[in-house]
């Protein structure tokens, strides 16, 4: 069985909500919707506490 949690990141909505595009960090899954990925692109440190290390990451 998959507990693994499906939502975006930021705004914590499913896939039943929003299409979710999956990434992987550190040999985790993580997901984030398209509204969201310029704050991984651009603020990534907006994501600390949701990302690890997200405070140490540089912007694109």
């Amino acid at each position: 069985m998959n507990d693994e949690k499906k939502e975006c990141l930021v705004c914590k909505r499913d896939s039943n909500q929003v299409p979710l595009v999956q990434l992987e960090y550190q040999n985790k899954n993580y997901w984030i919707c398209p509204q969201h990925i310029p704050v991984l692109i651009h603020n990534p440190q907006k994501l600390t506490g949701a990302l690890p290390n997200a405070e140490n990451m540089q912007a694109g």
